[in-house]
């Protein structure tokens, strides 16, 4: 199989392994919550989600569907950065499927992510356990959004959903290229060996 995620984490050897100014100071980041969307569905378990979330806390909704506002000439990922958390809710639930809402909307800008998609045991396949926030370790959405209140109160325990980025750093994958290099050296490797895949869903 060829393997290629919208992102992955990497040991760091070096502090300059991550670029510099993607995790601004906790001081600068005014906002508590964002997200970004671009296909505004309201029968999406994601924006069902939403509508509960924003009864109990504000969520400052960015893009050119739904409650959306424009994004900021700064660009996403200077805007969300200036957020606590960022909601990385997916457009559908399956397996393995993790997109940019992770790894480039939330870890790349620096904001810690709530997630929305497969399990939890399916992305600590990829990613630190105290990296992320699952919505499905709550019992309903106000209870969330009780608990982000509480991080946004309590610094030192919010601080901990960063203590990962000591180790590893980001990587996004460039669709241009790297998906044919891998698949290049998938046929150096095992040669010749067809394999078919029945259900692409897992």
């Amino acid at each position: 199989d060829v393997f290629v995620p919208y992102g992955f984490l990497y040991p760091r050897s070096h502090p300059a392994d991550q670029p510099a100014g993607l995790s601004p100071p906790l001081a600068r980041k005014r906002g508590l919550v964002a997200w970004a969307v671009s296909n505004w569905n309201e029968r999406q378990a994601r924006v069902r989600y939403y509508h509960q979330l924003s009864r109990h806390l504000s969520v400052d909704v960015f893009g050119q569907a739904g409650p959306g506002r424009p994004v900021p000439a700064s660009g996403l990922l200077h805007t969300v950065s200036r957020y606590k958390f960022y909601l990385a809710f997916e457009n559908s639930q399956h397996v393995d499927y993790i997109t940019e809402k992770l790894w480039r909307n939330a870890f790349l800008a620096g904001a810690v992510p709530v997630v929305l998609g497969p399990n939890r045991a399916n992305y600590e396949r990829f990613v630190p356990r105290g990296s992320f926030i699952h919505v499905d370790d709550f019992p309903n959405a106000a209870s969330l959004a009780a608990y982000l209140l509480f991080l946004d109160r309590n610094l030192a325990v919010y601080r901990r959903y960063f203590h990962w980025r000591r180790r590893y750093a980001v990587h996004i994958t460039s669709f241009w290229d790297e998906p044919w290099c891998r698949a290049c050296q998938a046929v150096q490797t095992s040669g010749d060996q067809p394999k078919s895949i029945p259900n692409l869903a897992g």
